[in-house]
């Protein structure tokens, strides 16, 4: 089971890190043909951000319910 959490953690945060260069890509990419590609995926960069930090509330969920 304790793999399984890893796993989920480790998605969570991946999915975090994804949200957030999809989201911050814009900023860093001005004038470059990748910019209108990753200006056009907020909503995606959005999806995997709270999909990420809802992965990661529930492995802390699941880690808490565990100690118990």
């Amino acid at each position: 089971m304790a793999s399984r959490q890893l796993r989920t953690l480790e998605r969570g945060i991946l999915c975090v890190l994804i949200g957030a260069a999809v989201l911050l890509g814009p900023r860093f990419l001005q004038g470059t043909r990748w910019f209108e590609m990753v200006a056009g995926a907020s909503i995606v960069g959005w999806f995997a951000l709270v999909l990420g930090v809802a992965l990661i509330v529930v492995d802390l969920v699941q880690r808490a319910k565990a100690r118990r």
